[in-house]
């Protein structure tokens, strides 16, 4: 059965071969490869099509997750580096170290776009050459994966910059705008509403045209579901309530569902069918198509055990773990869980807790974990030089995607990338009803955050719970924190709802650091960022364009603040 990573990687290793004077194939160029080979047969075709869904790596947090673990740069997860594996994350919040002319560590524009051009490039081939081969109708489900990958890319760019220059197959003066023609460099920018107007056109022409499914040759490729799903998170950051809600209704409709065991959805072999619930991800190959996620977060004490390095990158913070309830709901407080008749802090925690957090006492293959100091994963104080060398600055470490027992992770890791699942569109789907009208769809917005909390037997929300729209946003923030956790949700989500000065901005983010007295352990609340006071300005909710772009593009103006 072929996914979709395991279709890119064998498109990478066909055409290189045809390439006869280049050492490695560019993807963003198209005259690497001759039109007559690219089009010589359907599954030539396919393969080159395919390739487009290469911008998805780009972004991955399990593939990415040295340079791209966007967590880390909100409150709920912690890099345990200064400077080193190429982290940026701890000198972008205590340094701020992002300047006019690029957006440092989320500069995307020269990538996204050089997507983009591809993209436009191959939809203008697609007319030429595809549709006397292979047929309109065969020519349109491809054309709608093309406008999928695109889309996705310009996501990555309105996030980051706001409105942008809007390029397309036929925006150019010659028709495809692939950046080859003098007069198309200057182009000012959409408003970010007309961006984002774009990008949930896009996806609704993608979801007219893409099939419900493919066949299992080409399963992993983008459907209907996918195209709903993405959309009903691009109409969430565009603010079109109603396009979100029932984007995420189609989905439902569709078949979308929620898998039974939260654990075993990040699993590759967790013996759970998630096919319905995971809307589309990336996936590897054992041996052949690999990364480095596992090791790049396990626990301390696996380099002992399997005696190879482990860095432990990224770590939960106590913003994150205090967060999750008691299995019977009660809220979670270090002053009164004991009073309350729990033996410890963690052991009667909720499904999600145990199913994303590796923490002092739990069991963890043959083991135990240890995260008091001097224990075998030890707590180790984080400082503004070096790294904690692989131990945790907060007490705790993350286990969501870590595979258990799986010995040759030190070769590489294959498990995959769920990039769109079916309860971020439930999370979605309930922050949009109740933006678009909390009085007429309170009912709605509640049914869908209580099918995620039902699916680990959390008690419902009520309208009692959430008598107005502000209480309902401050539970399904909480909701979407827990459920999302470890997969590069948060530090997005406080951008577009406007709340990261409030969260980042002059704060610190917290761990627990544990003493183990003879078996008795006494815990403390203690800030693992050096104490240095987090930086989030207000110029950070719009980056600058990169400098290219503002003295080439005279058309194209910088933001506000830059």
């Amino acid at each position: 059965m072929k996914k979709i990573l395991t279709i890119i990687g064998a498109f990478l290793l066909s055409w290189a071969m045809l390439s006869c004077n280049k050492e490695a194939l560019d993807l963003n160029s198209t005259s690497e490869i001759s039109d007559q080979a690219i089009w010589s047969t359907e599954r030539a075709a396919e393969m080159y099509i395919t390739a487009s869904y290469k911008g998805f790596t780009d972004e991955s947090q399990v593939v990415e997750s040295r340079g791209k673990f966007y967590d880390s740069y909100s409150d709920i997860m912690k890099s345990t580096s200064w400077d080193l594996y190429n982290h940026a994350y701890n000198k972008t919040l205590l340094e701020g170290n992002i300047q006019t002319g690029s957006a440092g560590a989320f500069e995307c524009w020269a990538d996204a776009y050089g997507r983009i051009r591809r993209a436009n490039v191959l939809l203008v081939e697609i007319d030429r050459y595809g549709v006397d081969k292979f047929g309109e109708d065969w020519c349109n489900i491809r054309r709608a994966e093309v406008r999928f990958c695109r889309a996705f890319s310009y996501y990555r760019l309105i996030r980051v910059y706001g409105g942008v220059p809007i390029r397309t197959d036929k925006s150019g003066v010659n028709g495809v705008d692939d950046g080859a023609n003098e007069a198309d460099i200057n182009r000012a920018r959409a408003t970010e509403a007309e961006s984002w107007d774009f990008v949930v056109k896009e996806l609704q022409w993608a979801a007219d045209n893409l099939p419900p499914a493919w066949p299992a040759e080409w399963e992993g490729r983008a459907t209907k579901k996918a195209a709903y799903g993405l959309m009903s998170r691009m109409a969430l950051f565009g603010q079109q309530w109603e396009v979100a809600a029932k984007a995420a209704e189609k989905v439902k409709e569709l078949g979308g569902d929620l898998a039974p065991d939260y654990a075993k959805v990040f699993q590759v072999d967790g013996g759970q069918d998630n096919s319905k619930e995971i809307l589309f991800a990336l996936y590897f190959l054992k041996n052949t198509i690999t990364h480095d996620y596992d090791k790049r977060n396990r626990p301390f004490g696996d380099k002992a055990v399997y005696e190879t390095d482990v860095w432990a990158e990224h770590v939960p913070t106590s913003e994150l773990a205090d967060l999750y309830e008691f299995a019977d709901g009660a809220p979670f407080d270090w002053t009164t869980y004991s009073s309350l008749g729990h033996a410890d802090p963690y052991t009667d925690r909720e499904p999600r807790f145990h199913a994303s957090l590796l923490y002092n006492g739990a069991r963890w293959e043959n083991r135990t974990i240890q995260t008091y100091v001097g224990g075998s994963d030890g707590f180790v104080e984080f400082a503004k030089a070096g790294s904690t060398n692989a131990h945790t600055c907060t007490g705790y470490y993350l286990r969501k995607y870590l595979q258990e027992n799986h010995t040759d992770f030190v070769t590489g890791s294959y498990q995959y990338d769920a990039m769109l699942r079916y309860a971020e569109v439930l999370l979605n789907k309930a922050e949009a009803y109740a933006q678009w009208d909390y009085a007429q769809y309170r009912d709605k917005a509640l049914e869908a955050l209580n099918e995620v909390r039902g699916r680990v037997d959390l008690p419902p929300r009520t309208a009692a719970d959430a008598p107005n729209l502000d209480a309902f946003m401050t539970l399904l923030r909480k909701e979407r924190c827990v459920e999302l956790a470890g997969e590069g949700f948060r530090y997005w989500d406080l951008r577009r709802w406007k709340l990261a000065m409030n969260v980042i901005n002059g704060k610190m983010a917290h761990g627990v650091k544990i003493t183990n007295n003879g078996g008795a352990l006494t815990y403390e609340t203690v800030n693992c960022d050096a104490n240095t006071p987090r930086i989030f300005p207000e110029r950070f909710y719009y980056f600058s364009l990169p400098t290219s772009e503002t003295v080439n593009n005279k058309l194209c103006e910088n933001n506000p603040l830059w």
